[in-house]
Protein backbone atom coordinates (compact mmCIF):
# COMPACT_ATOMS: atom_id res chain seq x y z
CA UNK A 1 0.00 0.00 0.00
CA UNK A 2 1.05 3.67 -0.87
CA UNK A 3 -0.26 6.94 0.03
CA UNK A 4 -2.59 8.14 -2.78
CA UNK A 5 -1.16 11.82 -2.39
CA UNK A 6 2.63 11.92 -1.43
CA UNK A 7 3.64 15.23 -1.40
CA UNK A 8 7.73 14.82 -0.74
CA UNK A 9 8.37 15.24 -4.33
CA UNK A 10 6.76 18.07 -5.13
CA UNK A 11 8.73 20.83 -4.85
CA UNK A 12 11.28 18.97 -7.10
CA UNK A 13 8.53 18.61 -9.79
CA UNK A 14 7.42 22.10 -9.23
CA UNK A 15 11.03 23.48 -9.91
CA UNK A 16 11.22 21.27 -13.26
CA UNK A 17 8.28 22.80 -13.94
CA UNK A 18 9.56 26.14 -13.97
CA UNK A 19 12.62 25.16 -15.64
CA UNK A 20 10.45 24.00 -18.54
CA UNK A 21 8.27 27.68 -18.07
CA UNK A 22 11.56 29.71 -18.47
CA UNK A 23 12.72 27.62 -21.62
CA UNK A 24 9.55 28.59 -23.23
CA UNK A 25 9.45 32.06 -22.05
CA UNK A 26 13.14 32.54 -23.14
CA UNK A 27 12.51 31.02 -26.29
CA UNK A 28 10.01 33.41 -26.93
CA UNK A 29 10.87 36.19 -25.63
CA UNK A 30 14.41 35.83 -27.91
CA UNK A 31 11.78 35.38 -31.18
CA UNK A 32 10.25 38.70 -29.87
CA UNK A 33 12.87 40.37 -29.96
CA UNK A 34 14.18 39.48 -32.98
CA UNK A 35 10.90 39.98 -34.58
CA UNK A 36 11.55 44.15 -33.16
CA UNK A 37 8.62 43.31 -30.45
CA UNK A 38 9.30 45.45 -27.74
CA UNK A 39 7.56 46.42 -24.38
CA UNK A 40 5.17 44.57 -21.98
CA UNK A 41 1.74 44.46 -23.97
CA UNK A 42 4.06 42.70 -27.19
CA UNK A 43 5.87 40.26 -24.88
CA UNK A 44 2.15 39.12 -22.87
CA UNK A 45 0.70 38.90 -26.05
CA UNK A 46 3.85 36.43 -27.06
CA UNK A 47 3.86 34.75 -24.11
CA UNK A 48 -0.01 33.74 -24.31
CA UNK A 49 0.31 32.80 -27.54
CA UNK A 50 3.08 30.45 -26.03
CA UNK A 51 0.92 29.41 -23.36
CA UNK A 52 -2.21 28.27 -25.48
CA UNK A 53 0.22 26.63 -27.59
CA UNK A 54 1.46 24.51 -25.33
CA UNK A 55 -1.79 24.07 -23.54
CA UNK A 56 -3.38 22.78 -26.62
CA UNK A 57 -0.59 20.00 -26.46
CA UNK A 58 -1.05 18.98 -23.17
CA UNK A 59 -4.53 18.42 -24.26
CA UNK A 60 -3.61 16.10 -26.88
CA UNK A 61 -1.09 14.55 -24.64
CA UNK A 62 -3.45 14.01 -21.74
CA UNK A 63 -5.77 12.33 -24.49
CA UNK A 64 -2.50 10.49 -25.48
CA UNK A 65 -2.19 9.38 -21.45
CA UNK A 66 -5.73 8.13 -21.48
CA UNK A 67 -5.60 6.05 -24.90
CA UNK A 68 -2.75 3.85 -23.28
CA UNK A 69 -4.36 3.44 -20.27
CA UNK A 70 -0.99 4.93 -18.31
CA UNK A 71 -3.66 7.58 -15.96
CA UNK A 72 -2.57 5.10 -13.36
CA UNK A 73 1.03 4.83 -14.69
CA UNK A 74 2.35 6.50 -11.36
CA UNK A 75 -0.58 5.33 -8.90
CA UNK A 76 0.35 8.42 -6.43
CA UNK A 77 -0.04 12.19 -7.30
CA UNK A 78 2.74 14.60 -8.01
CA UNK A 79 5.41 12.39 -8.10
CA UNK A 80 6.14 8.50 -8.71
CA UNK A 81 6.09 6.03 -5.58
CA UNK A 82 7.29 9.08 -3.73
CA UNK A 83 10.09 9.74 -6.08
CA UNK A 84 10.22 12.79 -8.73
CA UNK A 85 10.89 10.28 -12.08
CA UNK A 86 10.21 6.75 -12.82
CA UNK A 87 14.09 6.36 -12.80
CA UNK A 88 14.41 6.72 -8.90
CA UNK A 89 11.06 4.43 -8.69
CA UNK A 90 12.45 2.22 -10.87
CA UNK A 91 12.19 -1.01 -8.48
CA UNK A 92 9.04 -0.46 -7.23
CA UNK A 93 7.55 -0.01 -11.11
CA UNK A 94 9.65 -3.29 -11.70
CA UNK A 95 8.20 -4.94 -8.72
CA UNK A 96 4.23 -4.12 -9.41
CA UNK A 97 4.89 -5.06 -13.29
CA UNK A 98 6.30 -8.73 -13.01
CA UNK A 99 3.74 -9.13 -10.31
CA UNK A 100 0.94 -7.98 -13.25
CA UNK A 101 2.71 -7.36 -16.57
CA UNK A 102 -0.32 -6.10 -18.17
CA UNK A 103 -1.75 -3.96 -15.15
CA UNK A 104 -1.89 -0.47 -14.86
CA UNK A 105 1.94 0.06 -14.10
CA UNK A 106 4.73 -0.44 -16.42
CA UNK A 107 7.59 1.43 -17.06
CA UNK A 108 6.37 3.08 -20.04
CA UNK A 109 3.29 4.13 -18.49
CA UNK A 110 5.00 5.34 -15.86
CA UNK A 111 7.12 7.66 -17.88
CA UNK A 112 4.24 8.92 -20.20
CA UNK A 113 2.19 9.64 -16.79
CA UNK A 114 5.26 11.54 -15.39
CA UNK A 115 5.63 13.34 -18.79
CA UNK A 116 2.13 14.49 -18.93
CA UNK A 117 2.69 15.76 -15.26
CA UNK A 118 5.74 17.62 -16.32
CA UNK A 119 3.66 19.41 -19.05
CA UNK A 120 1.15 20.24 -17.22
CA UNK A 121 3.50 22.04 -14.23
CA UNK A 122 5.66 23.55 -17.04
CA UNK A 123 2.32 25.46 -18.39
CA UNK A 124 0.89 26.15 -14.54
CA UNK A 125 4.51 27.47 -14.07
CA UNK A 126 4.01 30.16 -17.30
CA UNK A 127 0.52 30.82 -16.28
CA UNK A 128 1.51 31.93 -12.85
CA UNK A 129 4.50 33.76 -13.78
CA UNK A 130 2.05 35.88 -16.63
CA UNK A 131 -0.04 36.35 -13.22
CA UNK A 132 3.15 38.02 -11.17
CA UNK A 133 3.88 40.05 -14.34
CA UNK A 134 0.16 41.11 -14.95
CA UNK A 135 0.14 42.39 -11.51
CA UNK A 136 3.27 43.91 -11.81
CA UNK A 137 3.32 45.80 -14.55
CA UNK A 138 0.10 46.65 -14.53
CA UNK A 139 -0.18 50.35 -15.17
CA UNK A 140 1.77 49.51 -18.47
CA UNK A 141 0.02 51.15 -21.27
CA UNK A 142 -1.64 48.41 -23.43
CA UNK A 143 -1.21 45.47 -21.23
CA UNK A 144 -4.58 43.49 -20.49
CA UNK A 145 -5.99 43.51 -16.95
CA UNK A 146 -4.18 41.17 -14.25
CA UNK A 147 -7.37 39.54 -13.86
CA UNK A 148 -7.88 37.59 -16.90
CA UNK A 149 -4.71 36.02 -15.84
CA UNK A 150 -5.85 35.47 -12.37
CA UNK A 151 -8.36 33.84 -13.42
CA UNK A 152 -6.46 31.55 -15.53
CA UNK A 153 -4.12 31.32 -12.76
CA UNK A 154 -7.39 29.58 -10.71
CA UNK A 155 -8.25 27.28 -13.42
CA UNK A 156 -5.05 25.55 -13.38
CA UNK A 157 -5.04 25.09 -9.88
CA UNK A 158 -8.39 23.68 -10.59
CA UNK A 159 -6.94 21.07 -13.32
CA UNK A 160 -4.48 20.39 -11.56
CA UNK A 161 -6.82 19.55 -8.20
CA UNK A 162 -8.49 17.60 -10.88
CA UNK A 163 -5.41 15.54 -11.89
CA UNK A 164 -4.96 14.45 -8.34
CA UNK A 165 -8.49 13.13 -8.07
CA UNK A 166 -8.07 11.64 -11.56
CA UNK A 167 -4.73 9.04 -9.79
CA UNK A 168 -6.28 8.68 -5.97
CA UNK A 169 -10.57 8.36 -7.56
CA UNK A 170 -9.12 5.32 -9.89
CA UNK A 171 -10.06 7.17 -12.88
CA UNK A 172 -13.70 7.88 -12.06
CA UNK A 173 -14.94 9.09 -15.45
CA UNK A 174 -17.03 12.40 -14.15
CA UNK A 175 -13.59 13.29 -12.98
CA UNK A 176 -11.80 12.00 -16.16
CA UNK A 177 -14.31 13.89 -18.13
CA UNK A 178 -14.45 17.01 -16.42
CA UNK A 179 -10.33 17.22 -16.33
CA UNK A 180 -11.53 17.10 -20.36
CA UNK A 181 -13.90 19.79 -19.89
CA UNK A 182 -11.63 21.77 -17.87
CA UNK A 183 -8.45 21.42 -20.16
CA UNK A 184 -11.02 23.14 -22.91
CA UNK A 185 -11.86 25.67 -20.79
CA UNK A 186 -8.63 26.92 -20.22
CA UNK A 187 -8.00 27.03 -24.25
CA UNK A 188 -11.04 28.86 -24.37
CA UNK A 189 -9.99 31.69 -22.40
CA UNK A 190 -6.32 31.61 -23.14
CA UNK A 191 -7.87 32.11 -26.68
CA UNK A 192 -9.87 34.93 -25.34
CA UNK A 193 -6.76 36.78 -23.86
CA UNK A 194 -4.90 36.32 -26.98
CA UNK A 195 -7.60 37.66 -28.84
CA UNK A 196 -8.23 41.01 -26.58
CA UNK A 197 -4.62 41.94 -26.86
CA UNK A 198 -5.08 41.62 -30.81
CA UNK A 199 -5.60 44.48 -32.71
CA UNK A 200 -7.71 45.21 -36.12
CA UNK A 201 -5.29 44.47 -39.04
CA UNK A 202 -5.17 47.26 -41.94
CA UNK A 203 -6.30 44.51 -44.17
CA UNK A 204 -8.72 41.38 -44.61
CA UNK A 205 -6.16 39.51 -45.71
CA UNK A 206 -3.97 39.99 -42.75
CA UNK A 207 -4.11 38.05 -39.31
CA UNK A 208 -7.13 38.00 -37.33
CA UNK A 209 -10.49 38.76 -38.87
CA UNK A 210 -10.42 42.27 -40.70
CA UNK A 211 -10.07 46.10 -40.72
CA UNK A 212 -11.38 47.59 -37.68
CA UNK A 213 -14.58 48.80 -40.06
CA UNK A 214 -15.70 44.84 -40.45
CA UNK A 215 -15.07 44.05 -36.82
CA UNK A 216 -17.62 47.08 -35.35
CA UNK A 217 -20.29 45.53 -38.12
CA UNK A 218 -19.51 42.07 -36.54
CA UNK A 219 -19.90 43.57 -32.67
CA UNK A 220 -23.15 44.05 -33.46
CA UNK A 221 -24.39 41.05 -35.43
CA UNK A 222 -26.94 38.92 -34.60
CA UNK A 223 -24.80 36.01 -36.31
CA UNK A 224 -22.71 36.74 -34.03
CA UNK A 225 -24.43 36.36 -31.13
CA UNK A 226 -25.74 32.90 -32.77
CA UNK A 227 -22.03 31.50 -32.47
CA UNK A 228 -22.29 31.37 -28.79
CA UNK A 229 -24.77 29.09 -28.99
CA UNK A 230 -22.84 27.17 -31.83
CA UNK A 231 -19.96 27.10 -29.10
CA UNK A 232 -22.53 25.68 -26.69
CA UNK A 233 -23.35 22.71 -28.63
CA UNK A 234 -20.14 21.79 -29.23
CA UNK A 235 -18.98 21.83 -25.39
CA UNK A 236 -22.10 19.29 -24.73
CA UNK A 237 -20.71 17.18 -27.49
CA UNK A 238 -17.34 17.39 -25.96
CA UNK A 239 -18.64 16.33 -22.38
CA UNK A 240 -20.22 13.82 -24.35
CA UNK A 241 -17.14 12.67 -26.49
CA UNK A 242 -15.67 12.83 -22.80
CA UNK A 243 -18.20 10.53 -21.45
CA UNK A 244 -17.61 7.98 -24.63
CA UNK A 245 -13.56 7.62 -23.43
CA UNK A 246 -13.67 7.49 -19.83
CA UNK A 247 -16.10 4.69 -20.15
CA UNK A 248 -14.57 2.95 -22.70
CA UNK A 249 -17.47 2.89 -24.75
CA UNK A 250 -16.33 3.60 -28.57
CA UNK A 251 -16.24 -0.03 -29.72
CA UNK A 252 -19.50 -1.21 -28.45
CA UNK A 253 -20.68 0.12 -31.95
CA UNK A 254 -18.60 -1.58 -34.33
CA UNK A 255 -20.87 -0.75 -37.65
CA UNK A 256 -22.05 2.67 -39.18
CA UNK A 257 -24.59 4.11 -39.34
CA UNK A 258 -26.16 1.26 -37.55
CA UNK A 259 -25.07 0.12 -33.90
CA UNK A 260 -24.76 -3.75 -33.48
CA UNK A 261 -27.16 -3.97 -36.62
CA UNK A 262 -29.75 -2.25 -35.57
CA UNK A 263 -30.85 1.34 -36.00
CA UNK A 264 -31.95 1.54 -32.43
CA UNK A 265 -30.32 -1.48 -30.14
CA UNK A 266 -31.16 -1.82 -26.11
CA UNK A 267 -30.14 0.91 -24.22
CA UNK A 268 -29.95 1.86 -20.93
CA UNK A 269 -29.71 5.59 -20.36
CA UNK A 270 -30.49 5.49 -16.75
CA UNK A 271 -26.85 3.63 -15.24
CA UNK A 272 -25.22 4.84 -18.79
CA UNK A 273 -25.40 8.22 -17.28
CA UNK A 274 -25.30 7.17 -13.99
CA UNK A 275 -22.28 10.09 -13.28
CA UNK A 276 -21.12 9.24 -9.67
CA UNK A 277 -19.70 5.88 -10.21
CA UNK A 278 -16.33 4.01 -10.08
CA UNK A 279 -15.00 2.84 -13.79
CA UNK A 280 -16.38 -0.16 -15.22
CA UNK A 281 -19.46 -0.05 -12.68
CA UNK A 282 -22.86 0.97 -13.14
CA UNK A 283 -24.71 3.05 -10.02
CA UNK A 284 -25.27 -0.15 -8.17
CA UNK A 285 -21.34 -1.00 -8.11
CA UNK A 286 -22.21 -3.92 -10.35
CA UNK A 287 -20.73 -4.35 -13.75
CA UNK A 288 -21.80 -2.14 -16.18
CA UNK A 289 -23.95 -3.43 -18.95
CA UNK A 290 -23.68 -3.10 -22.87
CA UNK A 291 -27.03 -1.70 -23.20
CA UNK A 292 -25.85 0.88 -20.42
CA UNK A 293 -22.37 1.43 -22.74
CA UNK A 294 -24.52 1.56 -26.04
CA UNK A 295 -26.82 4.20 -24.67
CA UNK A 296 -23.53 6.42 -24.29
CA UNK A 297 -22.39 5.80 -27.11
CA UNK A 298 -25.58 6.62 -29.46
CA UNK A 299 -26.23 10.06 -27.44
CA UNK A 300 -23.16 10.90 -28.68
CA UNK A 301 -23.74 10.06 -32.05
CA UNK A 302 -27.48 11.77 -31.97
CA UNK A 303 -25.69 14.68 -30.72
CA UNK A 304 -22.90 14.30 -33.30
CA UNK A 305 -25.84 15.24 -36.24
CA UNK A 306 -27.09 18.23 -34.16
CA UNK A 307 -23.36 19.68 -34.19
CA UNK A 308 -22.82 18.49 -37.32
CA UNK A 309 -25.63 20.34 -39.05
CA UNK A 310 -25.29 23.63 -37.22
CA UNK A 311 -21.74 23.81 -38.06
CA UNK A 312 -22.54 23.18 -41.22
CA UNK A 313 -25.41 26.00 -41.10
CA UNK A 314 -22.91 28.78 -39.47
CA UNK A 315 -20.13 27.96 -41.78
CA UNK A 316 -22.60 28.95 -44.54
CA UNK A 317 -23.83 31.83 -43.08
CA UNK A 318 -20.58 32.96 -42.32
CA UNK A 319 -19.20 32.72 -46.33
CA UNK A 320 -22.38 34.32 -47.39
CA UNK A 321 -22.40 37.39 -44.48
CA UNK A 322 -21.76 40.83 -45.91
CA UNK A 323 -21.57 43.73 -43.12
CA UNK A 324 -23.93 46.43 -44.67
CA UNK A 325 -23.38 48.43 -47.27
CA UNK A 326 -20.47 46.44 -47.76
CA UNK A 327 -20.19 44.23 -50.90
CA UNK A 328 -15.72 43.58 -50.42
CA UNK A 329 -14.59 39.62 -50.49
CA UNK A 330 -14.46 40.23 -46.35
CA UNK A 331 -12.78 37.42 -43.78
CA UNK A 332 -15.04 35.60 -42.72
CA UNK A 333 -15.57 33.55 -45.63
CA UNK A 334 -12.09 32.17 -43.94
CA UNK A 335 -13.64 31.62 -41.19
CA UNK A 336 -16.80 29.39 -42.80
CA UNK A 337 -13.91 27.45 -44.57
CA UNK A 338 -12.12 26.41 -41.14
CA UNK A 339 -15.59 25.97 -39.48
CA UNK A 340 -16.06 23.36 -42.66
CA UNK A 341 -12.63 21.95 -42.57
CA UNK A 342 -12.82 21.31 -38.42
CA UNK A 343 -15.83 19.43 -39.30
CA UNK A 344 -14.66 17.02 -41.76
CA UNK A 345 -11.82 16.37 -40.34
CA UNK A 346 -13.94 15.24 -37.05
CA UNK A 347 -16.10 13.62 -39.05
CA UNK A 348 -13.61 11.83 -40.70
CA UNK A 349 -11.83 11.27 -37.58
CA UNK A 350 -14.79 9.85 -35.73
CA UNK A 351 -15.66 7.21 -38.18
CA UNK A 352 -12.42 5.79 -38.52
CA UNK A 353 -12.29 5.30 -34.46
CA UNK A 354 -15.45 3.43 -34.76
CA UNK A 355 -14.73 1.33 -37.89
CA UNK A 356 -11.33 1.11 -37.87
CA UNK A 357 -11.16 -0.07 -33.95
CA UNK A 358 -9.62 3.05 -32.02
CA UNK A 359 -6.84 3.36 -33.85
CA UNK A 360 -4.17 6.16 -31.79
CA UNK A 361 -3.63 8.53 -34.19
CA UNK A 362 -7.89 8.52 -34.86
CA UNK A 363 -8.59 9.15 -31.41
CA UNK A 364 -5.61 12.09 -31.11
CA UNK A 365 -7.24 13.44 -34.37
CA UNK A 366 -10.36 13.81 -33.13
CA UNK A 367 -9.00 15.09 -29.42
CA UNK A 368 -7.21 17.92 -31.69
CA UNK A 369 -9.98 18.37 -33.84
CA UNK A 370 -12.43 19.26 -30.86
CA UNK A 371 -9.77 21.70 -29.30
CA UNK A 372 -9.21 23.48 -32.60
CA UNK A 373 -12.98 23.69 -33.02
CA UNK A 374 -13.56 25.20 -29.50
CA UNK A 375 -10.18 27.59 -30.19
CA UNK A 376 -11.31 28.64 -33.76
CA UNK A 377 -14.78 29.32 -32.42
CA UNK A 378 -13.75 31.56 -29.33
CA UNK A 379 -11.17 33.13 -31.80
CA UNK A 380 -13.99 34.03 -34.07
CA UNK A 381 -16.38 35.57 -31.23
CA UNK A 382 -14.20 37.18 -28.81
CA UNK A 383 -13.61 41.02 -29.79
CA UNK A 384 -10.16 42.63 -30.66
CA UNK A 385 -9.81 45.42 -27.34
CA UNK A 386 -8.79 47.79 -30.08
CA UNK A 387 -12.65 47.41 -31.34
CA UNK A 388 -14.14 47.09 -27.79
CA UNK A 389 -12.31 50.84 -26.95
CA UNK A 390 -13.63 52.04 -30.28
CA UNK A 391 -17.15 51.29 -29.94
CA UNK A 392 -17.09 52.16 -26.51
CA UNK A 393 -16.06 55.69 -27.68
CA UNK A 394 -18.78 55.70 -30.16
CA UNK A 395 -21.39 55.16 -27.48
CA UNK A 396 -20.26 58.13 -25.15
CA UNK A 397 -20.46 60.29 -28.19
CA UNK A 398 -23.77 59.65 -29.30
CA UNK A 399 -24.26 60.37 -25.30
CA UNK A 400 -22.78 63.78 -25.92
CA UNK A 401 -18.95 62.55 -23.81
CA UNK A 402 -15.67 62.40 -24.36
CA UNK A 403 -13.64 58.85 -23.61
CA UNK A 404 -12.59 58.51 -20.58
CA UNK A 405 -15.48 60.51 -19.22
CA UNK A 406 -17.90 58.75 -16.59
CA UNK A 407 -21.34 59.36 -17.29
CA UNK A 408 -23.38 61.00 -14.33
CA UNK A 409 -26.71 58.90 -13.19
CA UNK A 410 -29.62 61.56 -12.60
CA UNK A 411 -30.44 61.40 -8.86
Amino acid sequence: MIDLINLAPALEVALLGAVLALLAAGGVMWRARRAGLTGWPAWQHALTVATLFLTIDLVVFGAFTRLTDSGLGCPDWPGCYGQTSPWAAHAQIAAEQAAVPHGPVTHSKAWIEMTHRYLATGVGALITGLMVAAWWLRDRRGSLSPWWATATFVWVCAQGAFGALTVTLKLQPIIVTLHLLGALLGVGMLTAQVRVLEGARSTPSERGLGTLEHLQAWASAPLRRWGWLVLALVAVQVALGGWVSTNYAVLVCSDVPTCQGQWWPDMDFANGFHLMRALGENGQGEPISMAALTAIHMSHRLMALVVLVALWCYGAALRRWRPEAQTIAHPWRREGLWLWGLLAWQVFSGLSNVVLGWPMAAALAHTLGATLLVWRLVRLLVLPRTVAHQLSAQTLAHQGLHPGVTPVSAS
